[in-house]
């Protein structure tokens, strides 16, 4: 099977409601100048939802921040990690306002919070497993 590093609908978190599940879940990691908040989903694969306040900065500015950050899930998307007994990770990221990066340096980002993020949850998953057995 080859691997088709597309940004299509499926991978975009559109609507309030799963944003609001996102941030609900709690899982949350500051890497550099972006947040990475996420959460475990059954879908079959990773999505992506952005956002991005004014306070950030200019429409272009924002803008060219956006199809970066696109950019970057749509080439990690393969290599982010899985939670455990299938699914994907939800993913939606906020900012501080900063000088643009290029999208390598976001992708390394991403990456890294991406990774933290997954650890948190396998941690947990872990611990609540322990706990059921006492």
């Amino acid at each position: 099977m080859t691997r088709r590093f597309t940004f299509r609908a499926r991978h975009r978190i559109s609507h309030a409601r799963d944003f609001q599940a996102v941030f609900a879940a709690k899982l949350t990691k500051p890497v550099g100048p972006i947040t990475l908040h996420a959460r475990v989903t059954d879908h079959a694969e990773p999505r992506l939802g952005l956002s991005i306040g004014r306070r950030f900065g200019p429409a272009h500015a924002r803008g060219a921040f956006k199809r970066r950050i696109r950019d970057a899930f749509r080439l990690l998307q393969h290599d982010l990690p899985r939670p455990e007994g299938g699914g994907a990770y939800d993913f939606v990221i906020t900012a501080r306002a900063h000088s643009l990066l290029n999208t390598a340096d976001y992708q390394t980002l991403f990456a890294q919070g991406a990774a933290a993020l997954h650890n948190t949850v396998t941690k947990r998953v872990v611990r609540q497993k322990g706990h059921a057995n006492d």
